[in-house]
């Protein structure tokens, strides 16, 4: 563009900033117009009626402070699901630092429930603390499972998390000699690319393993079964965060390729029934627990989330009724501590039990009936700190499963949009252009480092216990502050031990 004969160049170029300055106020004031008059008409938003334009900011700035929260207003432990210290320490744990701190603890060890360690007054004499022990799990099986790893990926289905994000946890976790739990979507490819162990999760509608009918296929079972990779399989009774309610995936995360493995249409949401219809007792989830082991040769366990509990007598007088060959190989206690899955907040609020209150009572079940020996106990919800797992083991856990760990170790912001297909850091969305800031290499290395680190850290409170290795620690070496403000050892609280 030339200015005409005879007009400066300066000149001509004041106009034309003129035009566009004008061009731009006339523009925004007849938007605000129009708005204006949207606003004065429409009847469901009185605060938008009264309020013309300037109500629309309420919406606004509602949206913003779930994300400038974590940064501005809230302290460093008092968010929920998890505070910025928590975070933090997942962060700089994925990142490879060894997380180390100044100038004492942020953590208020006064509220009651608070947990913490008992330290020996003459630790371990070694200078660091010696790897886990290695535990077998379905000993009475074909073709049992052995691992000395203590810290897992938690089941979390291919559709829920974008491939990006399942082939980084997949080759993280083979780096990490940890295990990666499919969840109820069904075998990926993105799953066996990394080499991992992996556990199979059979959900309530059973993707990747069904027939037509959407009944359990043993052939399909039975070729899932067949690679090597795929070390147990877990029934899924219900998930923390929603018991009584199947999974549930949005119509706009069905992609073909999901639909293509879950045998499912495209574009239509995935919601899988509340229970496994052919499961009505405790019997019944025993025949399905034996069938599977039978067709797999391979341990199996169920995933279920504690409320009711008068059925765990029922279900291990059964086992103690038929045999310990029958009885499960492992059981996954998940909690109401738990909430990677999409839920109706009703579930996820106020339905099924803290783990702090289903992991002893459910160990303390198992040492009633005989069964502890034969029957490995999985922890799962929201423990994605050292401490949390320490506690965990105390209690008598074998293994700990995270979910949401794992995925603020990929990145996670805790934007709380898994379920709108609109993650900002392309781990729960399918949406190519925000996936493209997931690079499954570096991710992969991240999903190591935490395992890693998370492994050193819960070492490191077992040697100041007093015990050479985290499988050592008893529940005399934790105490949790009760009511009055003292503390008591957690085997007063939970009673003793169960070996």
């Amino acid at each position: 563009m030339t200015p005409p004969p005879g007009t400066p160049w300066p000149l001509f170029a004041l106009e034309l900033l003129s035009a566009l300055f004008i061009f731009v106020v006339g523009s925004a004031v007849l938007a605000i117009a129009v708005l204006a008059v949207v606003d004065l008409t429409q009847r469901r938003d009185a605060v938008r009626r009264n309020y013309p334009v300037l109500g629309r900011l309420r919406g606004v700035l509602e949206h913003l402070g779930r994300f400038f929260r974590h940064y501005v207003a809230a302290l460093d432990r008092e968010e929920l699901p998890f505070n910025r210290a928590e975070r933090r320490w997942v962060y700089r744990a994925a990142a490879g630092e060894r997380p180390v701190a100044a100038f004492g603890s942020t953590r208020d060890l006064r509220p009651a429930g608070t947990v913490y360690f008992v330290n020996a007054p003459f630790p371990a004499p070694e200078a660091e603390p010696r790897e886990p022990s290695a535990v077998t799990v379905g000993a009475h099986c074909a073709r049992p499972y052995r691992t000395a790893g203590i810290f897992h990926v938690s089941a979390m289905s291919y559709g829920a998390l974008s491939r990006p994000a399942v082939l980084a946890l997949s080759h993280g976790a083979h780096m990490a000699g940890c295990w990666l739990n499919t969840g109820e979507g069904g075998l990926a490819p993105a799953h066996l690319d990394g080499g991992c162990d992996l556990v199979f999760q059979i959900g309530t509608a059973k993707f990747g393993v069904r027939d037509a009918d959407g009944r359990l296929d043993p052939e399909a079972l039975r070729r899932v079964a067949a690679r090597e990779r795929v070390r147990m399989i877990e029934i899924k009774l219900a998930q923390g965060a929603k018991p009584g309610k199947g999974g549930i995936l949005p119509a706009g995360k069905v992609t073909p390729e999901v639909a293509g493995i879950r045998g499912i249409p495209v574009h239509t949401a995935s919601i899988s029934p509340n229970r496994h219809p052919e499961i009505s007792s405790e019997d019944d989830l025993l025949d399905m627990l034996n069938h599977i082991r039978e067709v797999t040769g391979k341990p199996v366990g169920f995933k279920a989330v504690l409320g009711a509990w008068g059925w765990l007598d029922s279900l291990f007088e059964a086992i103690n009724r038929r045999g310990a060959d029958s009885a499960p190989d492992f059981i996954t206690i998940d909690s109401a501590d738990g909430g990677s899955g999409a839920a109706p907040a009703s579930l996820m609020d106020y339905m099924g039990l803290p783990l702090r209150e289903s992991l002893p009572l459910v160990i303390n079940k198992l040492g009633e009936y005989g069964l502890r020996a034969r029957i490995r106990v999985i922890a799962s919800g929201r423990l994605v700190t050292p401490g949390d797992v320490a506690w965990a083991l105390c209690v008598g856990a074998d293994f700990i499963n995270s979910a949401r760990g794992f995925m603020l170790a990929l990145g996670c912001i805790q934007a709380m949009q898994c379920n709108r297909n609109t993650c900002p850091t392309g781990i729960t969305t399918h949406n190519p252009r925000l996936q493209k800031g997931l690079n499954p290499a570096d991710k992969a290395v991240r999903v190591k480092q935490y395992v890693e680190n998370m492994r050193h850290s819960v070492g490191v409170i077992a040697h100041s216990c007093g015990v050479h290795e985290p499988r050592q620690l008893r529940r005399f070496h934790a105490r949790m502050v009760t009511e009055n403000g003292q503390s008591k050892p957690l085997d007063e609280i939970y009673g003793p031990d169960v070996e």
